[in-house]
């Protein structure tokens, strides 16, 4: 079975700060309340070990591979639990310059035979999970922003 998860947010800072966010695996536990821990480079084809906690979950660790990295554009690793077709993820982060900063796109496309039966676990906590994740995301990135401003004005 086949489902994905999609999730966007509009950030008021440029792309680059917020890749920078993004990319900084080492500060994931400072800010991130879903992937809580992540360790690794953001190289296609390196492995990263990563610590997810949904909302009223127990954390898990996985340790996907980095599929595509387009500097302040796309993030993505795949991950799978056990043998292929049991429970297979593509997480995906898209970010997009607009008008006033950026808008992330946060995505996962799931396979698998244990997709049906945790579907609604995947809708409810998962789905939570990205969107305390992206506000975070833009509550750095802003603060950043912020931080930058006020070093200029003084």
């Amino acid at each position: 079975m086949r489902h994905s998860l999609t999730t966007e947010i509009e950030i008021e800072a440029p792309p680059e700060v917020v890749w920078g966010v993004l990319i900084d695996l080492d500060s994931y536990e400072d800010w991130n309340p879903f992937i809580s821990e992540s360790a690794g480079e953001v190289v296609v084809g390196e492995r990263l070990t990563n610590r997810m906690t949904p909302p009223d979950g127990k954390a898990v660790r996985f340790r996907p591979t980095v599929t595509e990295v387009d500097e302040a554009h796309t993030f993505e690793w795949f991950g799978r639990l056990g043998v292929p077709g049991v429970f297979d993820g593509r997480h995906r982060f898209e970010l997009a310059k607009t008008a006033t900063g950026t808008r992330v796109v946060h995505s996962e496309q799931l396979n698998g035979i244990l997709v049906r039966p945790m579907r609604r676990s995947l809708d409810s906590k998962t789905m939570a999970g990205f969107i305390a994740m992206n506000e975070a995301l833009r509550d750095r990135a802003e603060a950043m922003v912020r931080a930058d401003d006020s070093s200029v004005a003084s």
